[in-house]
């Protein structure tokens, strides 16, 4: 069987990528079955600059808050201000370790030397395709909210707005309110469903739709980078409010539509960077894959429908994704997989780093059904041998190992 594997593996570079698809994607997706290892976020780098050269691709998106993301775009486009700021401004999920990641910051600088000198038109651009929701809280949706407001204000007479800034800034009250840790396990801590959040969510709506109502006007005036900056800030607001109104819900379907709130807020970012295309997103495999991503929370077991399979069924052939599976990862106590799992089969090759087509491998492996790895250290997802061909591609990763 080995042999068999070892037939369909192909080296991890774009044309072998390509080869695998119907279609060249807007939405290129390269999953991680865990989160902060540098060794991956090295693949990833080397995966992002290969298709940019040789495919033409010019927009990474991670999974990172979408308004920190901006922080990081400008920097890789205009080059203004230190890079050490950009880092630790530029990205979220702060107990990953984002920021602070040699690769991310290696990613960036590359970015921006690729950048100098270039046009406009043939720049790279970078995107946290994430909500500003972070493990412990969700954001306030102050930045989001002022930010739309003050963007139409500057551009359409003062009567089609639906408040003052003033009465904007005095509904959103001290910035605490929102981001109460305590609100994320106890609903009744949550503003979410205060009068003043209900009055809120009008008011994004009514920003949001003047916004689309007044596009061409708003193009004309500023650009269009401009006006996808006030759709992003638009989607955020609604969704940021939507998410703590949901957090103020004490039903046992809580911990279910927060889930899927965040997932659904990454896609509608992905499809809005698919205008860009072609887009290279990285990201956790469980946002990623075409089918309902699950988790086992305080409450119990959790389903929702992953960013990737929203994504999907939207786009058809236009998406496409790999999902990264790993040997080792032995500072974390994960050693090598036992033989009769995807992993371990796929360990047995004498490769470090390697590409399949996922339907082939599934084929090789379908009698029998390869055994599902279980993993030692519970922020490690091995890959679901039922699922395989749902995948476009398998990239495989022989060790990981400390950064």
């Amino acid at each position: 069987m080995v042999t068999d594997i070892e037939d369909i593996a192909r080296p991890l570079h774009p044309a072998a990528v390509m080869g695998l698809l119907p279609a060249r994607p807007r939405l290129l997706a390269l999953g991680e079955p865990t989160h902060g290892e540098e060794t991956l976020l090295g693949v990833r780098n080397d995966v992002f600059c290969r298709l940019v050269e040789e495919e033409g691709y010019r927009t990474i998106a991670i999974e990172s808050d979408c308004l920190k993301g901006l922080v990081v775009d400008d920097w890789v486009t205009s080059g203004t201000g230190p890079l050490d700021e950009v880092m630790e401004h530029g990205f979220s999920h702060p107990d990953l370790g984002l920021g602070a990641s040699a690769a991310n910051r290696e990613l960036v600088r590359w970015m921006r030397e690729f950048n100098d000198g270039r046009p406009t038109s043939e720049q790279l651009r970078f995107a946290g395709f994430d909500g500003p929701l972070e493990i412990t809280h969700a954001a306030s949706p102050r930045q989001a909210l002022t930010a739309l407001h003050g963007r139409l204000a500057a551009l359409v007479d003062t009567d089609l707005l639906p408040c003052t800034a003033q009465t904007l800034d005095r509904l959103l009250g001290p910035d605490d309110r929102w981001t109460d840790p305590a609100a994320m396990t106890d609903p009744s801590r949550s503003t979410g469903r205060s009068a003043e959040a209900g009055r809120l969510r009008l008011i994004a709506d009514e920003l949001a739709a003047l916004l689309d109502a007044r596009t061409p006007q708003l193009i004309a005036a500023t650009s269009r980078d401009d006006w996808e900056r006030a759709r992003l800030y638009g989607r955020t607001a609604t969704g940021l409010l939507r998410y703590h109104h949901a957090m103020a819900d004490g039903s046992a379907a809580r911990m279910t539509r927060l889930c899927a709130l965040r997932d659904a807020m990454m896609a509608d970012n992905l499809l809005a960077l698919a205008a860009r295309g072609p887009v290279l997103v990285h990201a956790h495999n469980a946002h990623l894959q075409r089918w309902k991503s699950s988790m086992r929370m305080w409450q119990g077991p959790v389903e929702w429908w992953s960013a990737g399979a929203l994504v999907s069924a939207r786009l058809g052939e236009e998406y496409a994704v790999l999902a990264t599976a790993v040997g080792t990862l032995r500072h974390r106590g994960v050693e090598a997989p036992p033989p009769d799992t995807v992993e371990g089969l796929l360990y047995a090759l004498p490769r470090d780093r390697c590409l399949f087509d996922a339907s082939r491998l599934a084929a090789s492996l379908a009698d029998p059904r390869p055994a599902a790895r279980v993993s030692s250290w519970f922020g490690y997802a091995p890959l679901d041998p039922a699922h395989l061909a749902a995948h476009d591609g398998i990239v495989f990763v022989r060790d990981v190992t400390r950064g």
